[in-house]
């Protein structure tokens, strides 16, 4: 079938999905579009390709190089499965295979069956896992099996249309700089997929193996050993708290059952209609419990009904956590992933001392990313331990995980604020399973020792390091141009003519009254703070992101999101310890974030979207 689209490369594109697609129902889309002379649209779908972004692809499932479908899954695979013999070329190597999980999204368990048969193909082993995991076990699998890399199909907390292809490189961490660009590289040399790719009969072979038993079972004993054993005997297993538990549609509820049996916690009372995997995640607007009390409605509802006093909810493939406790007077308070940061990061220090009481804390090291709250490093700093900062997201902290741990060093804890925590290196990644067992543990030991709720603990650490005050949001912004002008515009809205610098960014929000003392801008690698005048942090040119730091102590980062489209902003006001006046810290910082909003951001002008919760 001949068509003309105009376009000499679009029909190329047109005529290589034909031909190499053989799933009837994308393969029948592109012809239809065809069909009626929907040029633009298949532009939009197949001149361009989802590239490795954050340690992986993310995308709409549709038809389309760029978009998740099984021909995009196979070159991936084929790319990928390429780009590991090429570094690891020895038999011996290509034995330890790769480990692949899918959690409960429509294609999920395809597009990992899809993959397995590109690397059985390759003579590469594969444990593929036999049911839906959360995401943490394959990185959990990489470690403990020495595989050479593991793949999670998965999109985490994106709308039921998207699906993604999250990669772990032989470290166990999230892929970064140089492999996801080499990768990238391979996959557009073997963009033609073999007939082999498409046989699934390949799964019958005696090289795929499941590890599904295996890891389950020594994922829970190392989580039981992280947990101090008086702390299991003497205040978990005679709680009288009880928790709500959310798998938001997702994979998270056996493993967050079995997490808490084997921590001798009360059994969670789960949200029956949110219990399972449900790919079209009927309740919820949004699968992601980061939205706050928008998301969290029935679980609210059944803690009120059953007298639950903490509610725990995971994403749809597990690997974050948000928590909600009723205070005294009925209401009920979700905490930020900064403040889950700050109890969790206290607790693992606690943990650690009940369980080394005679080690010192000196090679011990927290972790966060850039824009998460600085609450931690207070900690460091009070307690004699270690603080590192990262860029954003979590395959930046593992893989400097991986570099400490080589050292020799002890990584307590590392966070992000978007309700992502990794409690000691048993996964070097984010683990929304580990972080609710950890996180109600504490919460027995608070209510048993001191009577504490949560909310108290968390008062009791801003009166010992000072109170942490922070705000993130978002707007939504659907139109990249847009995205690159709005940051475009901020890098030259500085007094003009200032032969000091090239860069020209604002000194000043708010008509005068909140002066900037420093800028860092991760997008040029500018950095005003730095004798230089260089970012000491690596920078991308891929993504937006500056902080400005305030002369009043305020930090006020913006950046774009990397796989959802978004602005992102994330601000904090510290104060020291024993300053009590945190209604006016957070007044402030309000008054600040919605100047920068304004001003830098202008949303009626640029037509954003705010989030609506």
């Amino acid at each position: 079938m001949e068509f003309d689209s105009g376009s000499a490369e679009l029909n190329q594109r047109i005529a290589e999905w034909l031909r190499w697609d053989k799933n009837e129902k994308t393969l029948e889309e592109v012809r239809e579009l065809a069909r009626r002379s929907e040029w633009k649209v298949l532009g939009d779908r197949l001149l361009q390709r989802l590239t490795f972004g954050t340690a992986g692809l993310r995308g709409v499932m549709q038809a389309g190089f760029n978009a998740m479908n099984d021909l995009v899954v196979i070159q991936s695979a084929q790319g990928l499965a390429k780009y590991l013999l090429q570094c690891y070329p020895s038999a011996e190597d290509r034995s330890r295979g790769v480990v692949l999980g899918y959690d409960g999204r429509y294609n999920s368990k395809r597009f990992a069956e899809l993959s397995a048969c590109v690397f059985l193909h390759e003579n590469i082993p594969v444990w593929l896992y036999s049911r839906t995991v959360a995401t943490p076990f394959v990185p959990f699998a990489v470690l403990e099996l020495k595989c050479l890399a593991g793949i999670m199909v998965t999109a985490s907390h994106n709308p039921k249309e998207d699906n993604g292809y999250k990669v772990y490189w032989t470290n166990s961490a999230q892929i970064i700089p140089p492999h996801d660009k080499n990768i990238q590289t391979s996959i557009m040399e073997n963009l033609e997929p073999l007939e082999s790719s498409w046989n699934l009969e390949l799964l019958l072979s005696d090289k795929l193996n499941d590890p599904y038993d295996q890891m389950v079972e020594l994922y829970f004993r190392k989580l039981q050993a992280n947990v101090p054993q008086p702390f299991i005997r003497d205040y978990n297993a005679t709680s009288p708290l009880r928790f709500v538990y959310s798998a938001m549609h997702g994979v998270g509820y056996p493993f967050v059952v079995k997490a808490f049996e084997c921590a001798r916690l009360p059994a969670v009372v789960a949200v029956p209609e949110q219990r399972d995997p449900d790919p079209e995640f009927r309740t919820v607007k949004f699968p992601n419990p980061e939205e706050g009390k928008s998301s969290l409605v029935l679980s609210m509802q059944l803690a009120n009904e059953t007298g639950c006093d903490v509610i725990l909810a995971n994403d749809p493939d597990a690997d974050r956590l948000a928590c909600a406790e009723k205070d005294a007077k009925g209401e009920w308070r979700v905490f930020s992933g900064n403040e889950l940061g700050a109890l969790l990061g206290w607790w693992a220090i606690r943990c650690y001392r009940e369980q080394h009481s005679d080690r010192s804390l000196s090679d011990c090291y927290l972790i966060a990313s850039t824009v998460s709250s600085k609450m931690c490093r207070s900690i460091a700093n009070v307690d004699g331990l270690n603080f590192i900062e990262t860029l954003t997201g979590f395959k930046w902290m593992g893989n400097k995980s991986v570099e400490l741990l080589a050292q020799g060093k002890t990584v307590l804890f590392a966070f992000e604020e978007a309700i992502g925590f990794m409690f000691s290196p048993t996964v070097l990644d984010k683990d929304g399973v580990s972080a609710a067992c950890h996180l109600a543990t504490m919460a027995c030991y608070l209510r048993a020792t001191s009577n504490q709720s949560l909310a108290d603990k968390l008062n009791e650490l801003y009166d010992i390091y000072g109170f942490h005050c922070t705000l993130a949001s978002y707007h939504f912004c659907y139109e990249p141009p847009v995205m690159e002008r709005i940051f475009k515009r901020i890098r030259n809205m500085g007094p003009a003519g200032d032969a000091q610098q090239d860069e020209n960014y604002p000194q000043t929000v708010g008509a005068g009254r909140f002066k900037i003392a420093d800028v860092r801008d991760l997008t040029t690698g500018y950095d005003s703070s730095q004798p230089d005048g260089r970012a000491v942090l690596p920078t991308s040119k891929s993504s937006q992101m500056i902080t400005f730091s305030f002369e009043n102590g305020a930090v006020v980062t913006l950046r774009t999101s990397g796989t959802e489209p978004k602005i992102k902003y994330y601000a904090e006001m510290c104060a020291q310890p024993g300053q009590r006046d945190w209604n006016g810290s957070k007044a402030t910082l309000r008054e600040m974030v919605d100047c920068i909003v304004e001003e830098l951001l202008q949303p009626k002008e640029n037509n954003l979207t705010p989030r609506s919760d």
